[in-house]
C-alpha cells in the first residue's frame, strides 16, 4: 500500500488513475499523513506490488465494504466522500422546523439549524463509517431544507432536485400535521433520554413483513423492542392469572395451552396498544399491553393504518358471524 500510495503522489490522481486503466471511484477516500487518496484505485495497484498483476477495475467496482475493512486492519483511515441519502426519520426533523419557520429556510447559522445538525448527527441511522466530513452539517440541512419546501405546493418559485422521500414527508405532515409533529418530538425525547442505544435495525427484527410507520423507523423499532421485553411479558402474563383470566389472544380467543398442552402454557405474544407518535421516555404500564396471538399481532401490524386491539376483535367477530 506504501508503494501504491508513493507512486500515487509521484504521478497525481489523474495520472495515476489512467496508468493503470482505471476509473475515478472517489466516494471512500484512503487517508494517509493528511492526504486523500483514491481507495479502491490504490488497493488494485497495491495488489500489482505484491503479486505482479493489478487488480481488474470489475474488481474495484465490487466488495467496498471488504476493501474498507481491509485497509482498516491494516492502519489506514477510510473516509467516505459522501454522505448517505437522508432516510425518513432525519426528513420527519427537517420538516418540523420547517413547519415552525412557515416552510421557508433560513441561513446555515440559524441556532435552530445548528440544533437540527447536532440531533442528526446523535440519531443511531446511519453508522460512523458511512458518513463523510461533511455529514449532516448546517449547509446541508439547509439544502435538505429548501429540497423540501421547494417541493411545498404553495412554492411558486424553481424547484430543487430532492430526494424521493421528500414529497411523501412533506405530505404527511400537510396531511397529519399533529401526528407528524408528535413524531418529531419522540424522536427528540428518545436521542436526550438514550432510548434509541443498541436498538435492532429493523430488518433484524422483522426480515419477513413490510411495516409502514409514518412515524419513522426508530419509533417503530422502539416500539418492537418494548413489545419483546420478556420482563414485561412476564409482567403482564401474571397480572391477567391474578385476575383469574385465560391466557388467551385479546383478539381472537385463541388459547395455545387449550391447544396445543403444557406445549402452549404460558405461550402468548405482547402488543404495545400506545401510538408510535404518543411514545416517550416514560415507563410501559401493563394496561398499555395487550396479549395478542402472532396471527392477531401480525395483522394489527401488517398495514398502516394500524388497527386498534378492540377494531380487529371486531373484525374477527364480524366474520364468525357471517360464516
Amino acid at each position: 500500500m506504501l508503494q501504491a500510495i508513493a507512486e500515487y503522489d509521484e504521478l497525481g490522481h489523474d495520472r495515476f488513475i489512467k496508468a493503470y486503466g482505471y476509473k475515478s471511484t472517489r466516494s471512500h477516500a484512503l487517508v494517509h499523513q493528511g492526504r486523500e487518496y483514491d481507495a479502491r484505485a490504490t488497493c488494485g495497484v497495491a495488489h500489482e506490488f505484491m503479486t505482479g498483476l493489478a487488480l481488474p477495475l470489475s474488481a474495484l467496482t465490487s466488495g467496498t465494504l471488504a476493501f474498507d475493512k481491509h485497509l482498516r486492519s491494516l492502519g489506514f483511515e477510510v473516509r467516505p466522500t459522501r454522505n448517505p441519502n437522508w432516510e425518513w426519520d432525519e426528513l420527519i426533523l427537517a420538516c418540523d422546523l420547517l413547519e415552525r419557520l412557515g416552510w421557508k429556510w433560513v441561513h446555515p447559522s440559524n441556532a435552530e439549524v445548528r440544533e437540527l445538525s447536532a440531533l442528526l448527527h446523535a440519531l443511531p441511522i446511519h453508522p460512523p463509517e458511512v458518513r463523510s466530513a461533511t455529514f449532516r452539517n448546517p449547509a446541508g440541512v439547509v439544502r435538505k431544507m429548501q429540497d423540501i419546501a421547494t417541493t411545498h405546493p404553495d412554492y411558486a418559485g424553481k424547484r430543487t432536485k430532492g430526494g424521493r422521500l421528500d414529497g411523501k414527508v412533506l405530505r404527511a405532515f400537510l396531511d397529519e400535521p399533529e401526528r407528524m409533529r408528535a413524531a418529531a418530538r419522540s424522536i427528540r425525547d428518545g436521542v436526550r433520554s438514550g432510548e434509541f442505544d443498541g436498538l435492532a435495525p429493523l430488518e433484524e427484527e422483522e426480515p419477513d413483513e413490510e411495516v409502514s410507520a409514518l412515524e419513522g423507523r426508530l419509533l417503530l423499532r422502539k416500539h418492537y423492542a418494548r413489545e419483546r421485553s420478556r420482563k414485561l411479558r412476564n409482567q403482564k402474563i401474571a397480572q391477567v392469572r391474578d385476575k383469574k383470566l385465560p391466557i388467551a389472544c385479546e383478539a381472537c380467543g385463541f388459547d395455545f395451552a387449550e391447544r396445543y398442552g403444557d406445549r402452549g402454557r404460558d405461550y402468548i405474544e405482547v402488543h404495545h396498544t400506545v401510538p408510535l407518535h404518543v411514545i416517550g421516555p416514560s415507563r410501559t404500564r401493563l394496561q398499555d399491553l395487550a396479549l395478542l396471538c402472532a396471527n392477531c399481532h401480525r395483522m394489527i401490524h401488517v398495514s398502516e393504518p394500524w388497527l386498534t386491539v378492540e377494531q380487529l376483535r371486531a373484525l374477527v367477530e364480524n366474520r364468525s358471524e357471517h360464516r
